[in-house]
């Protein structure tokens, strides 16, 4: 857990999280909302360097998503 990789991915993918949850009370939309309190949260449970990469890029394209259909 030392690591200095994950360290700083886990904070890039919180701050960017905490910035998306923002956003989303701001503008009121769930999506958002959601995907910035499970960026801020997932580091907590995910413990290798890849897997957090993982993790990340598949909520930032699952909001991606989530926010065509939620214009819809």
């Amino acid at each position: 857990m030392g690591d200095p990789t994950w360290i700083f991915l886990s904070f890039l993918f919180s701050m960017i999280g905490m910035a998306i949850f923002t956003y989303g009370r701001r503008q009121r939309t769930a999506t958002h909302t959601l995907t910035g309190l499970a960026l801020m949260g997932y580091p907590y449970f995910v413990r290798g360097t890849l897997p957090m990469i993982g993790v990340g890029v598949l909520l930032l394209v699952g909001m991606v998503i989530g926010n065509r259909i939620e214009s819809d």
